[in-house]
Order: structure tokens, then C-alpha cells, then sequence
């Protein structure tokens, strides 16, 4: 736990460690209690021995084309009136930004949408018309750009009224900007694919890229991706190095997907220059903004340098999770705010000490959200907001008599809807939480309105549901008392196939081809990142198909991580796997379930047969699925469950086989990541 010992002093940091001694430099907010500058001994735990008050003020300088805001640790310089970021000084950096490219293309918002109608998306860099001071004292400057849609910009301009702001505090080392976006009654319809924050760092100067403790390493150049240093593959992010700028890259696979992130773990992501010692990161400390819930995956930082704060983004879902909005509908949302934070080193230390600060850095951002200091009224502070607390229990009769703690659950508030409509949810907030191992749980800070209460345990299938919609009012702390999840489940366990976690990271991910890998992701968790994985299903399986005996098989050896196609000669086929079976007694007069639950789709779909491969399906799902994680290198998407009626006659006495069938084979992305098969007996008469 952080010691945090205070010493105020009106000047400015000047402290020289003992050379054995390492030190970083955290910034905390004013709301913090102070503002101030922490000196953190990482080599003492990361104790904070000496905290030291700034003097500086924030100053804010009006000019013909261009604003600043500067509080004397870094300037940060805006077009005016569009709000662009065309410059960031900091550390004795004159730009932390690329200065080659035009001033549109260093730090901007900006946001891609499609007419009613076009399936062709339109990029637009969001430009103001129109600047305003919203705030301006010592302690803080908050600066206003906004752009409003008028029926002469129909189909030139996303029909929405967009307020940018940025703001800085006293003392803080880096600013924050949100952005209010605004459907009105007198605006048309369209659909809104992706809207984001990004940033192009200097090439020069930053190399290294950080976005987990196990997930960094030196970065290549982004001329390392074009001809002739770079050779495509099989879709334009992905790119073989065949001559990088750095030998050590050769023969590795550059692509911007293998560095996505769940919602849940996307806290802190950025880059590290090394001379002079800089840090430069993208700081989340809260997902109410972000759409699809704590597992939707979207992009972090990659080459370029690039660093990005995705708000909303169809990657790994496809269009269920593009808002569509009809002529008139009125929506706001504000994206945002996000923190972003510049920190730097003595010379001669490390510079991953950057990495653990801007860590510490994140966690300070978390524990003061939602931030006091944000002016506009569309943003509610604590007090304006509510709670919800209570406990979840789950029972599944088969495992326990009794309901037992939802240890490892995540709950949510989401706008009202049918069960698991949380993950296709994309135009209002959600605030989520993980359960403690009692099962207790406490939603905080929730915005005022009507939601209805998600969640879904590890360990268990489906989507838990509190039937009673709850109303968050200012200051309301309501206590839910004790709820209890009862999964799906018919009949007993004949047996089961993976872990219902909605993900297919525990089956089988071969190693990657030697011509195509990422080193990072050697011998590494995330193994499945490796591209090209779906072409190694037809090296091992070349001529038939994975066939799966149940009790003798081990899934984390034997059942491939994605039903993909297989390419034979050049043209692609579907597949069939097989489950063999062996049951001692069949009860021919009743209904054994097939429960399949499925962690991702990509344009597939899924039949069923039961000892019969010629015959017609048991089931069929029809086509499901755009999420694309195969290409992307993800192992889950949006999540489905199905149960599969089984009529005993179906079954024999002995061995049984269970077809599985992905019959759709125009590509070699489009398959089935399932996460969890169980085949339950007839229902006990005593359940």
C-alpha cells in the first residue's frame, strides 16, 4: 500500500538520489488532497518519501490559430478552432508528437460512420468550428471546441453536435480531454461504426511499448511495415518483416490486433523513449463509457507509434455492436474522460520504472473517479450518482445442494434488456464489478437511470438476469440483499468438453509456423496470438477431421482452439469434428440435452447430427457471427448458448458419435471458437 508522506514546499521538484536509489515521478490530481509531486522508491516497495507542492499555476495563452495550456511541467498546444493537438512539450521534448505529419494527423478525435443505407464507412478527424473557455483559474483551465451539424452538412459530416474538451490541472503531469456527442430530433439517421481518441508519437524517439507487465517489448519502425522492408499477408495489418530497421525484428509478424485488450484490463497502455528517459500513456480509469461490457476487446497502442483510447469499436462483435440511430432519435453521450500522462526519469535509470509509474499514476486516476473538476453538467459527479450492493449466490443443483457464493462473477448495470443483451448493448453506460469470493459485490458511482442488473460466473453457462429493474437517483445506495443464479441445466453430467469461461484459451493453440510468429508471445499466456494459427489446423489435419473421444481425449492437447476451414488445393472446405461416446444404459423415452456454448463466431454456422453424419441436422444455428477473432488473433468474441434437444431414440447402447459441422467455407477466417459441450442425461425425478 502506498505511504504517502507529505512535504509542501512552493518550489519546484529538485531532489538528487543516492546513486543506489531508484526513483520515478507520480502526479496526483488536486482532488486527490493535494497537488503534488511524488518521488517513488521502486527499489523500497514503492514507497512515496517525499511529496512536494507545485507553485505553478496553469496558464492558458489565446492566439490567431492556436491555444495552450500550460501548468509548467508541460505545454499542450491545440488548433483553434479545431481542436486538434498539433504539439506536446514536455521533459525538454520541443513536440512529443510526430512533426513530419500535418497537424491533423498527431492528436485528434475521431470517430467512422456510415449513412442509412452505405456499407461503405466514412473517416472523419473531428474538426471544431467553434472554441470556447469553459474554465480558467490557476488551479485549472478547461477548453471547449465544438462543431454543430446543420441539414447543409447531410452527407458530408456525421450527423451529431460534438463538444471536445481538454482539460489541466495544476501540478498534474499530463491533461484529460472527453467529448459530449449529441444526436438531435432534427438529425438524420446513420450508424456510428467507431469513435476514439489517438495520438502519433514521435518514431524517433519512442521504440518501446508497454501495455501489461507481461505484454511489451521494442516495437518496429513503421517503415519496417512497407516494401520492400515489409511484406503483406493475408489482410493489410498484418505485415512479415523481412528487412527491419533493427535485425533483431527480422522474420517476426507485425500486427495491431495482436495487442487488443478486454475492456476490463485496458487501465494504462503506452510508450517509452529512452534518451532522454519519457513516458507517454493513455490512462482509462473507468469503462462506463465503453460499449459491449468488461470483455469487449478493442485496440491499445501499435506501431506507428500509435496510442489510442477505442470508445466504441465493432472489432470482435461486427455489427451488433454498431449504435444505429433513426431520423430524430435524440441520444448524448459523453466518452471520456481519459488521462493522458506524460512522466520522465533521471538520467542513467531505467526506463521501465516509467512502466511502474504510470501504473501508480493509473491507480490514483481509479480511486478519484468519477473526477470533481469536469465542468460540464452532462458529466455527474459522485454525488449526483447512486449504488447498488448485495450478494450473488449460484445454484446448480447437480453440483451443490445448496447455492454457494458467485466467487469470480461479474455484475453489471446495463440498460434494460432480455438476459446477455449487455454485450450487444452500444449506446447507453455500464458499470461493472467483480464479485469477492463471499460473492458481495458493490456497483459504485452509477449514473442516474433505470437498469436493469447482469452478470456471468466463470465455472458456469449462461447469463444471470435480475428480473426487477433498479432506478439509481443522486445519493441512492440501494442494497439488493441476496440473489441467486440458477444456470441452465436439464439433467446430470454425462460429460463435458473445455470450461464454460466464455473463452477458448484452455483448448489446444498449436505453436505458430517458424516463418510467421510474434516473439513476444513465445512461451507465453497469450499464445494465441500468433497469426496464422488457422492454417496450422490443416497441417495436422490435413485429410480428416478432428475426432475427440471422450474420457481418453485431453482438450487442452486435443481439441483445436477454432473449428476453422481447411485449405485443400487452393479452395477451402468445411469441417466436421467428432465426439465419440460410450453409454452403458439409454432411457429410449426421454430427452438428453446437448448444451453448446460458443465464444465466438465468424460468418459459420453450426449443425448437430447424432450418429448419423448424412442426415439432417438435430440442430442448426443458421449463420452467426462477424466478430472476426480468428484473423484477429482474440480467443473469444460474443458469446452464444444453445441446448440441443436430444430424443433418447437418437442414442445406442455403446459407442455414440456427436457431429459437429461448420459447413460455411468461402475463407479461411470464417469458424467456431467453442468455449464449453456438455451432454446432460434425462432430468432426475427428485430435481
Amino acid at each position: 500500500m502506498l505511504n504517502l508522506q507529505f512535504k509542501e514546499t512552493s518550489s519546484p521538484l529538485s531532489f538528487t538520489p543516492p546513486k543506489d536509489i531508484k526513483t520515478s515521478i507520480m502526479t496526483v490530481p488536486s482532488n486527490f488532497g493535494s497537488q503534488v509531486i511524488a518521488l517513488v522508491l521502486s527499489n523500497f516497495g514503492s514507497q512515496v518519501i517525499a511529496l512536494q507542492m507545485l507553485s505553478n499555476g496553469v496558464q492558458l495563452q489565446i492566439q490567431d490559430r492556436q491555444v495552450v495550456l500550460d501548468n509548467g511541467l508541460l505545454q499542450v498546444m491545440l488548433s483553434s478552432p479545431e481542436g486538434i493537438i498539433t504539439g506536446i512539450r514536455y521533459a525538454g521534448i520541443d513536440n512529443l508528437l510526430e512533426v513530419p505529419n500535418d497537424e491533423s494527423n498527431r492528436g485528434y478525435w475521431d470517430l467512422v460512420w456510415n449513412a442509412p443505407g452505405s456499407s461503405t464507412g466514412i473517416f472523419d478527424v473531428i474538426k471544431g468550428t467553434s472554441f470556447k473557455v469553459i474554465v480558467e483559474t490557476d488551479d485549472l483551465v478547461e477548453v471547449s471546441f465544438t462543431r454543430t451539424w446543420d441539414p447543409s452538412l447531410e452527407g458530408k459530416l456525421v450527423p451529431l453536435n460534438i463538444d471536445k474538451r481538454f482539460v489541466m490541472l495544476r501540478g498534474s503531469s499530463g491533461f484529460y480531454s472527453y467529448a459530449i456527442y449529441e444526436h438531435s430530433k432534427d438529425c438524420p439517421g446513420f450508424s456510428l461504426g467507431e469513435t476514439r481518441i489517438a495520438f502519433k508519437l514521435r518514431k524517433d524517439k519512442f521504440h518501446y511499448m508497454a501495455m501489461a507487465d507481461n505484454r511489451q517489448r521494442n516495437m518496429p519502425f513503421p517503415e519496417d511495415r512497407l516494401p520492400p522492408r515489409g511484406q503483406a499477408l493475408a489482410y493489410p495489418e498484418a505485415v512479415l518483416l523481412v528487412d527491419p530497421v533493427e535485425p533483431e525484428l527480422k522474420g517476426e509478424v507485425d500486427d495491431k490486433y495482436q495487442y487488443s485488450c478486454n475492456n476490463k484490463d485496458n487501465k494504462v497502455h503506452g510508450w517509452i523513449c529512452a534518451t532522454p528517459p519519457v513516458g507517454f500513456w493513455m490512462i482509462t480509469p473507468s469503462n462506463e463509457f465503453k460499449t459491449g461490457g468488461p470483455l469487449k476487446q478493442n485496440l491499445t497502442s501499435h506501431v506507428g507509434p500509435t496510442t489510442l483510447s477505442v470508445f466504441l469499436s465493432s472489432h470482435y462483435a461486427g455489427e451488433d455492436l454498431t449504435p444505429k440511430f433513426q431520423a430524430g432519435e435524440e441520444w448524448k453521450k459523453v466518452f471520456g474522460p481519459v488521462f493522458i500522462h506524460v512522466n520522465s526519469l533521471f538520467e542513467g535509470l531505467d526506463p521501465l520504472l516509467l512502466w511502474e509509474e504510470a501504473k501508480l499514476q493509473m491507480m490514483v486516476e481509479v480511486a478519484v473517479w468519477p473526477y470533481d473538476f469536469v465542468a460540464s453538467e452532462e458529466f455527474p459527479t459522485s454525488d449526483q450518482r447512486g449504488s447498488v450492493s448485495g450478494r450473488l449466490l449460484v445454484h446448480d443443483w447437480y453440483i451443490s445442494e445448496d447455492p454457494v457464493a458467485a466467487s469470480g462473477a461479474y455484475l453489471g448495470l446495463a440498460p434494460p434488456g432480455e438476459a446477455g443483451s449487455w454485450q450487444r448493448e452500444c449506446k447507453g453506460y455500464q458499470f461493472w464489478t467483480k464479485v469477492d469470493d463471499e460473492g458481495y459485490f458493490s456497483i459504485n458511482n452509477a449514473r442516474a437511470g433505470g437498469y436493469n442488473l447482469y452478470g456471468f460466473i466463470p465455472g458456469f453457462i449462461g447469463d444471470y438476469k435480475h428480473d426487477t429493474l433498479l432506478s439509481i437517483t443522486a445519493g441512492s445506495d440501494v442494497d439488493i440483499g441476496d440473489l441467486v443464479y440458477k444456470p441452465p441445466r436439464d439433467g446430470p453430467t454425462l460429460w463435458e468438453i473445455g470450461i464454460p469461461d466464455r473463452s477458448a484459451a484452455e483448448f489446444y493453440v498449436p505453436d505458430p509456423n517458424p516463418k510467421y510468429i510474434n516473439k513476444l508471445y513465445l512461451d507465453h499466456p497469450d499464445r494465441f496470438r500468433q497469426y496464422g494459427l488457422w492454417e496450422r489446423y490443416a497441417d495436422l489435419y490435413p485429410d480428416g477431421d478432428l475426432v475427440y473421444m471422450v474420457g481418453v481425449s485431453d482438450y487442452s492437447k486435443e481439441w483445436f482452439y477454432a473449428q476453422v476451414t481447411r485449405n485443400k488445393d487452393g479452395k477451402y472446405q468445411g469441417t466436421t469434428w467428432q465426439i465419440k461416446f460410450t453409454l452403458e444404459s439409454i432411457e429410449l423415452s426421454e430427452n438428453y440435452k446437448l448444451w453448446i456454448a460458443i465464444a465466438s463466431a465468424t460468418l459459420a454456422e453450426l449443425q448437430v447430427r447424432i450418429n448419423n453424419v448424412k442426415g439432417r441436422p438435430v440442430f442448426s444455428t443458421g449463420m452467426i457471427g462477424r466478430d472476426n477473432t480468428i484473423a484477429r488473433h482474440g480467443i473469444h468474441g460474443l458469446y452464444w448458448l444453445y441446448g440441443v434437444d436430444v430424443k433418447g431414440d437418437m442414442l445406442v447402447r455403446g459407442e455414440n458419435t456427436i457431429f459437429l459441422t461448420q459447413p460455411r467455407s468461402t475463407s479461411p477466417f470464417q469458424g467456431i471458437m467453442y468455449d464449453y459441450i456438455r451432454l446432460e442425461g434425462p432430468p432426475l425425478t427428485a430435481s
